[in-house]
């Protein structure tokens, strides 16, 4: 529903909070968003910025469903249809993201925030960056922190060996770039989703929902049409130091020689909204990690009678995942942990559990890993793996990709019976306004 709409939901329905007091960036905006849970917040006074500021929206699953119209348990299936069945988006000639052509740039302007003392600069946390190939004309949406230079220029974190760096590569180190803040659910989750690199994540958001995209005022790019701010600019050859910053796991980050961002065009609808993110909290990893669902999912289903997954917030939202099966065969949740890993290859550690088990309920798991499961015959572990950069225990030597230990559990009930029980027993539902 765009996130105007979802914002105007959340108002009717008292989900969003409003602040009218004047709040700063300097990290008390950052305080707040963090004191109230990440729950839906808008801030009306910004001291340093007329333009207002909204955080929380893609906080739960819950919220995240709600934002595009779904159930929870529609979601997933409707995920990995968007990715395997990628619509091409409409391109429109006039559209809300243009209403509005800065004649000068100047970047200060925004709310950017500082998070945490902890912070190398400003940042801006929750862009989508659009890219495009030259060679091949395909085009890549993903997230790249950017930390404020001065009033035209960032310098971006990218990733080395991914989309992005992948680009700069054939392009000695030049290349057009797109940064949209104030995007839909739909957008948000396909730009954090790792698509082959012939799928265009745009066509996936618009198998989401409807988005419709319109060319850039001064580069060869096309981006969502409802965006709240487009900033056209160059990723250049010079670089600057980047960094300290929250990552993922809630570390800080360290410090590296990054690329420039010359920002040379800004256009944003009328009124304008930013939206923004905290690091290493909800958001992040609702972003991050959910798009690996569904590719988990894939996978599993490819091998035993899969049920659901979670990517859990307590491994990150990266390195942890919970899997539901409907147990078949004996072999089936040792099969499902291969394939789970299969399907997400910086997973560090899986559960594999029955479909009585509640996964959205840490203690509903650890109750099937106490009960279900013997270590020495229901555990696979694995050495030397590929692993995650994010992961600060793995081998994370400069110059190589990242290794791991992996290790999943199989805590489903055995499929014959040991003459002892692996049900739970519920006591009689009674109504209590009987009694009380």
């Amino acid at each position: 529903m765009g996130l105007r709409n979802f914002i105007v939901e959340l108002k009717k329905a008292n989900q969003l909070t409003t602040i009218t007091k004047p709040v700063s960036v300097e990290y008390e905006i950052a305080g707040i968003i963090d004191a109230l849970d990440e729950k839906p917040v808008f801030f009306e006074n910004i001291k340093e910025s007329n333009i207002p500021v909204v955080a929380g929206l893609v906080s739960s699953k819950n919220l995240i469903c709600q934002s595009m119209g779904i159930t929870k348990e529609q979601l997933l299936p409707k995920l990995l249809d968007a990715i395997e069945h990628p619509i091409r988006p409409k391109l429109v000639q006039n559209a809300p993201c243009q209403e509005v052509n800065k004649p000068e740039i100047d970047l200060t302007k925004l709310p950017i925030m500082h998070y945490t003392d902890k912070d190398g600069g400003k940042y801006i946390a929750s862009a989508v960056s659009i890219i495009k190939d030259p060679q091949t004309g395909i085009k890549n949406m993903c997230f790249h922190r950017l930390m404020l230079k001065d009033k035209n220029h960032f310098i971006a974190r990218i990733v080395e060996h991914r989309g992005t760096d992948t680009v700069l590569s054939k392009t000695q180190g030049e290349l057009d770039i797109a940064i949209c803040i104030g995007n839909s659910t739909a957008v948000l989750l396909s730009a954090a989703t790792s698509l082959p690199a012939s799928t265009d994540e745009l066509g996936m958001a618009n198998a989401l929902e409807k988005t419709d995209i319109v060319k850039c005022k001064t580069i060869d790019l096309e981006v969502p049409a409802d965006s709240e701010f487009i900033l056209e600019g160059k990723i250049t050859k010079e670089k600057a130091t980047e960094g300290p910053f929250l990552d993922l796991t809630g570390i800080v980050d360290r410090t590296r020689q990054q690329p420039i961002v010359e920002i040379k065009c800004i256009t944003h609808r009328t009124n304008p909204i930013y939206q923004t993110i905290l690091a290493g909290r909800k958001e992040h990893k609702f972003l991050m990690g959910m798009p690996k669902e569904p590719t988990i999912y894939k996978e599993v289903g490819k091998v035993c009678h899969i049920k659901d997954v979670y990517i859990t917030p307590g491994g990150c939202s990266w390195l942890h995942a919970i899997v539901q099966i409907k147990k078949q065969t004996p072999q089936d949740g040792k099969k499902a942990i291969t394939a789970a890993f299969n399907g997400h290859g910086s997973l560090k550690h899986c559960i594999i559990v029955d479909e009585d088990i509640n996964i959205y309920d840490p203690q509903d798991v650890e109750w099937a890993i106490a009960t279900r499961c013997q270590a020495d015959k229901n555990t696979t572990i694995l050495s030397n793996q590929p692993g995650s950069s994010l992961d600060p225990s793995g081998d994370l030597s400069e110059g190589k990709k990242a290794t791991t230990a992996k290790a999943g559990i199989d805590a489903t009930a055995p499929l014959i019976s040991t003459g002892k029980g692996f049900s739970k027993v519920d006591y009689i539902k009674v109504d209590l306004s009987k009694y009380l």
